[in-house]
């Protein structure tokens, strides 16, 4: 019912600010599709709305999508009724896209999550933020429309803590420092990233040096914000690319680093730590994962070196 405080305002504002589990676009489409009656008869977004209106919202159940639920093996740190942490192995890509329609960890998770609520009006998985197919760690999925719009703000106001392990060759300049660099599409190859460019989003990466080898070192890098590729761009221009970094960094000066970094095969990365606030119940949430074993492996033969 529609108290005095509320009289006067749209329908649609007054659903919006009501209403917590969809946006307020979406609440205008579903008001056009018949799913919002004002005493019982169907409303429109602009209707003003007097005291004592019954406001009936009916939100329509989500329609399947088109991807298809695919039954894979998944290392499932947290779940809840609102979200999943997942430990995601190398080799598996986040989202279907083209090249990668099927086998993916959005196909792993629509067979996996039995109480999804669905996202933007679908009964799919929220991929709140990813990590590069060969990148393997942790993160975080949303079940439903309000976790994802939480979840996507604390992203954005990068109160969420993501904290990298990666191997690097070369000589780090120093035990560690900061890189805060504009960051884009690069200008000569527009699929890749670069962070010298004119124009373009902040970038910020804390990094520090956690062990020193012959040729190579271990970093850890902690984000402050959360660019596509942005740990492996920032040390390749610290002048220390990930190891087996394809795409960004050349293979090793030194004969036993290449040699360790082509039995990895993949860029040496892995999201270590995620740690956030629970948006439905106000917890600190802190999740750690353990080096998966191809980079425990080229982690013990960089030691073996000296």
């Amino acid at each position: 019912m529609v108290a005095a405080d509320a009289a006067g305002q749209r329908l649609d504002l007054f659903l919006s600010r009501n209403v917590s589990e969809v946006s307020r676009s979406q609440l205008a489409r579903q008001i056009g599709e018949a799913a919002v009656t004002v005493n019982g008869a169907a409303g429109t977004p602009s209707r003003k709305l007097r005291l004592g209106d019954i406001v009936v919202w009916t939100p329509p159940a989500p329609v399947a999508t088109d991807i298809e639920a695919e039954a894979m093996p998944l290392t499932v740190v947290h779940e809840d009724r609102w979200l999943v942490v997942i430990d995601k192995p190398a080799g598996l890509v986040v989202h279907p896209a083209p090249g990668h329609e099927a086998g993916t960890l959005v196909n792993a998770l629509l067979a996996h999550v039995r109480d999804l609520r669905g996202i933007g009006g679908e009964l799919r998985p929220g991929i709140v933020h990813r990590i590069d197919k060969d990148t393997s760690g942790l993160l975080v999925v949303a079940k439903d429309d309000a976790t994802m719009a939480s979840l996507a703000a604390a992203f954005k106001a990068h109160t969420v803590e993501r904290v990298y392990d990666a191997l690097v060759a070369g000589k780090p300049p120093g035990p560690g420092g900061r890189i805060d660099t504009l960051y884009g599409r690069d200008p000569r190859e527009r699929k890749k990233f670069s962070s010298r460019v004119r124009t373009g989003k902040r970038a910020v990466t804390n990094w520090s040096v956690l062990e020193r080898f012959p040729g190579a070192a271990r970093i850890e890098a902690r984000l402050e914000t959360g660019r596509t590729h942005q740990v492996r761009v920032h040390m390749a221009a610290l002048g220390c690319p990930l190891l087996a970094d394809r795409t960004y960094g050349r293979p090793p000066r030194d004969a036993p680093v290449r040699a360790i970094a082509e039995a990895l095969g993949r860029q040496a990365l892995h999201a270590r730590t995620l740690a956030f606030v629970h948006p439905a119940t106000g917890e600190k949430m802190s999740f750690a994962s353990e080096l998966p074993p191809d980079m425990q492996a080229a982690l013990a033969a960089l030691r073996a070196l000296g």
